[in-house]
C-alpha cells in the first residue's frame, strides 16, 4: 500500500475574480492536497458561507450566517451552476437540513421550516416556526443541526461565553421534527457546530471548540464520540484528556467526563466534521472522519485554515493529520474553511465563510 498521505502537491488555481466595485482583485489561493486530489472554486458569491444540506432533488442549501441570509444552488453536477437567495433577515442562521422535501433553517433563538422548498425557489414559501424558545444569546448562539439516524432533529447549544457554568447551555439536543418531544444527548459541550453519525455503527460524533486564554496551546479542540446516555464532556470543569479549569475545576475530578476520541490542535476551531463514504477517493481515505478547521483568531502564530483527516481503525481513531492546507500561508489568511459534503460521485464540498464559495475536491489521478 502505498503511503497513507501520499506525496502532497500544490494546485495552481490562479484564476481571478473580481469585486463588486472592478476594481480590485484577489487571487484564489493555491490549495496544498494530496496527490492525485484536485481542489477547484465550484461555486462562487455566497458571502459567508456556511453549513451546507442537499435536497432530495439535488439542490444545494447553503446558510450565509452574517448576512442573515440562506441560498439554493441549482444545477449541482452540472456544468451549470446558479445561487438564489431564497431567505434573508434572519438572525445568524447557520443551521441547515432537509428530510422530507423541507427545508429546517437554525437561527439564533429559532428553527423554522420551509415546506416543499426544492418546488418552489422562485417564491419561497413563508416559513413555518418549529420552535422559537432557545437561548436568544448571540455568544456562541449560532447553531449547527442535522437529522440523525433516529429521524430525530439534533440541535446545538453553545455556551454563552468563553467558558461559565450556566444550565440550560454547553448541551446537544434532539427533538421531533415538529419540535416537540426534546432531550439532551451531550452535556458539558463549549461549542459544537458540526457533529454526524458513523455511517456502520449509528453513533453520534461531534467537533467542540476549546476555550481560550489558557495560552497558545491549551487546551486542545476535540472530536468527541457519544456512545451512551448522558454523557459529560467536561466542560467547563475540564478539558482535553484531564486538563483542569483554573476557574471552575476545583472540586471536580476529570476522570469523572468523558475525554476526546481525538485531540485536535488547540484554537484550531473544528467546525464541520464528516466521513467520507464515497467511492471516488482512494480505498485509504473511505469511512476515515474529515474535519474543517476554521482557524484560530486569538494565537499568537495562527492554527486550523486546513481540512484535516483523523484516521480510524475499527472505529476508533489512529492518527490525525493535514488532508487541504494553503488558506493560511506566512501568516496571511485567504479563507476558512466551515463545512464538509460529500456529493454522489464521491466528490467532497468545502465551505469557505471568509472568501464567500464553495471548493471541490475530487480524485484525478492524474
Amino acid at each position: 500500500m502505498t503511503n497513507f498521505m501520499g506525496k502532497f502537491f500544490v494546485v495552481g488555481l490562479f484564476m481571478l475574480f473580481f469585486s463588486a466595485c472592478g476594481d480590485t482583485a484577489a487571487r484564489v489561493p493555491e490549495l496544498i492536497v494530496p496527490s492525485g486530489f484536485l481542489a477547484e472554486v465550484y461555486v462562487e458569491n455566497i458571502p459567508n458561507a456556511r453549513s451546507m444540506v442537499m435536497g432530495d432533488k439535488g439542490i444545494l442549501f447553503v446558510a450565509s450566517k452574517n448576512e442573515g441570509k440562506v441560498y439554493a444552488v441549482t444545477g449541482v453536477g452540472s456544468d451549470t451552476r446558479t445561487v438564489v437567495e431564497i431567505a434573508r433577515g434572519l438572525n445568524l442562521p447557520n443551521g441547515v437540513a432537509f428530510r422530507d422535501g423541507n427545508l429546517y433553517v437554525a437561527a439564533v433563538s429559532q428553527v423554522m421550516r420551509y415546506p416543499g422548498i426544492e418546488d418552489s425557489l422562485a417564491s419561497p414559501p413563508e416559513p413555518v416556526m418549529v420552535a422559537n424558545d432557545f437561548p436568544s444569546d448571540r455568544h456562541h448562539g449560532w447553531r449547527y443541526i442535522a437529522f440523525g439516524p433516529d429521524g430525530k432533529l439534533y440541535v446545538s447549544i453553545g455556551a454563552p461565553c468563553n467558558v461559565c457554568d450556566e444550565k440550560g447551555y454547553a448541551v446537544i439536543m434532539r427533538m421531533n421534527p415538529d419540535g416537540s418531544d426534546r432531550e439532551i444527548v451531550a452535556r458539558g459541550v463549549r461549542n459544537t457546530l458540526g457533529f454526524t453519525w458513523h455511517p456502520q455503527s449509528g453513533d453520534l460524533w461531534f467537533t467542540d471548540n476549546g476555550r481560550d486564554w489558557m495560552g497558545d496551546d491549551m487546551p486542545p479542540c476535540e472530536l468527541n464520540h457519544v456512545t451512551g446516555p448522558d454523557m459529560h464532556f467536561g466542560f467547563p470543569y475540564c478539558h482535553g484528556n484531564g486538563i483542569s479549569d483554573p476557574d471552575f475545576g476545583e472540586g471536580h475530578d476529570c476522570s469523572n467526563y468523558t475525554p476526546p476520541a481525538q485531540a485536535l490542535g488547540a484554537h484550531v476551531a473544528p467546525l464541520g466534521v464528516k466521513f467520507y463514504t464515497g467511492n471516488m477517493f482512494p480505498e485509504e481515505y473511505r469511512m476515515q472522519a474529515f474535519i474543517a478547521e476554521h482557524g484560530s483568531w486569538n494565537r499568537s502564530e495562527k492554527s486550523g485554515y486546513r481540512v484535516s483527516m483523523v484516521r480510524m481503525q475499527n472505529g476508533q481513531p489512529v492518527g490525525y493529520q493535514p488532508f487541504i492546507e494553503g488558506w493560511l500561508k506566512d501568516g496571511a489568511v485567504s479563507g476558512r474553511p466551515v463545512d464538509l459534503l460529500v456529493l454522489k460521485d464521491g466528490s467532497m464540498l468545502v465551505s469557505d465563510d471568509q472568501a464567500g464559495r464553495i471548493w471541490r475536491i475530487s480524485y484525478t489521478a492524474e
